[in-house]
């Protein structure tokens, strides 16, 4: 039996990742946790384009490039959301988001 030769079964699995980055952002009480969920979230848009690449597209190009983006995307993300918590965490030695309060408005 193979299930990876159908669009639904990889459209099930990025619905999965989202729905497990949008939790994790909603329920993580660290930086660091909404900073993995927000990789969840942009993994299953991934997910998404290359599925839609592989069974739709003409071009078989164009999901890659999407991919590709949103996989610098991502890393760019990392890099300046860990340098955050860095500066953060240095100034309030907590990385708990509602400990930090100078940053609310």
């Amino acid at each position: 039996m193979m299930i990876s030769g159908e669009l639904n079964t990889y459209l099930i699995i990025s619905a999965i990742l989202l729905v497990i980055g949008l939790y994790g952002m909603v329920q993580h009480r660290s930086l660091i946790g909404m900073l993995i969920s927000s990789e969840f979230i942009l993994n299953g848009a991934a997910l998404n384009f290359m599925a839609f690449n592989r069974f739709i597209a003409p071009n078989p190009a164009v999901g890659q490039i999407y991919t590709l983006f949103i996989m610098g995307i991502a890393a760019a993300e990392a890099a300046i959301v860990v340098s955050i918590i860095i500066a953060v965490y240095r100034k309030y030695r907590s990385e708990d988001p509602e400990q930090v309060q100078d940053l609310k408005m």
